[in-house]
């Protein structure tokens, strides 16, 4: 399950809601700065949820906003508080994927496409174990064992079925083509994906070469939503040394409607079965050849 208290998805929501309020004043950041006797960037930081805030903190912006409701500042004063704890994930070192570690924990639904290769939360640990060893530059065996952990531990959204996350996958034609690990770590892999298509809360759509041209084209993308919060969604673009995260409603929806004519020109979901079925059988043909 979730956790109540996802320090990541708590920081994000609070800056949100710190600019909402510095905004509603009519208040510049930097006028905001002067009066905190801070930088500029550090307003912006906590804006933006990449920094964690002390509640004497959101109590002076508070101050500084006129927020008068008690409750409002005690409940900005909560979330700061859980802001500053600790994910799950801290444990394991400093990963550059945490922010985004932090915002899949926390969400209700996750829609990707995935044009390169099997998403990370239905990779069997063998394929897994390839694709780290051939995609983080000369990794360490500690590294290497760090990384596919987080990965693994990550994966328990998707088995826990008290409180699954709903997951649809847009799985682009070269990520079944691709040979990652060999091909019986590719037809393992295929038939473990095979396999979680039938679950209910998950939806695997094979989008083929004869699509052609389509609006995934540019590359990997997912949107995240959230329970308490399901009109609000962020827009994950993954980059290799960076990443790119969209809240504005305008972005998300842009790249929802992207994701609906993904869907469209992608297979049904019985031809996809079938499509993954046919094409972990050439692995199978492959390997049985003389």
């Amino acid at each position: 399950m979730a956790a109540k208290t996802n320090p990541t998805v708590r920081r994000r929501r609070l800056g949100a809601e710190l600019r909402r309020l510095r905004v509603a004043s009519g208040l510049k950041s930097t006028e905001v700065a002067e009066r905190l006797m801070v930088s500029q960037p550090k307003i912006s930081h906590l804006e933006n949820g990449n920094r964690a805030i002390s509640p004497r903190d959101v109590r002076d912006l508070c101050v500084i906003y006129k927020v008068g409701d008690e409750q409002v500042i005690d409940s900005l004063m909560e979330m700061a508080r859980e802001s500053g704890q600790r994910g799950w994930w801290h444990p394991y070192g400093d990963l550059s994927g945490s922010a985004y570690i932090g915002l899949e924990t926390d969400a209700a639904t996750l829609r990707t496409h995935a044009p390169m290769m099997v998403p990370d939360l239905l990779q069997t640990p063998a394929y897994a174990q390839a694709v780290i060893g051939e995609t983080i530059p000369r990794p360490t065996a500690e590294q290497a064992a760090t990384h596919l952990k987080v990965l693994l531990r990550r994966q328990h959204r998707v088995y826990d079925l008290a409180c699954p996350l709903r997951l649809w996958v847009v799985l682009d034609e070269s990520a079944l083509r691709r040979v990652v690990g060999g091909r019986d770590v590719m037809r393992e892999q295929l038939e473990h994906l095979k396999a979680l298509s039938a679950e209910p809360h998950i939806t695997v759509q094979v989008l083929p070469y004869t699509a052609g041209a389509h609006p995934g084209l540019s590359g990997q993308f997912s949107i995240l939503r959230f329970a308490d919060s399901p009109e609000a969604g962020v827009v994950y673009l993954e980059r290799f040394t960076s990443a790119l995260y969209l809240e504005k409603p305008s972005d998300v929806r842009h790249y929802s409607v992207m994701y609906d004519h993904l869907q469209a020109q992608a297979l049904t979901l019985d031809a996809s079965r079938d499509f993954i079925t046919c094409t972990a059988r050439t692995y199978t043909d492959a390997a049985i050849q003389p």
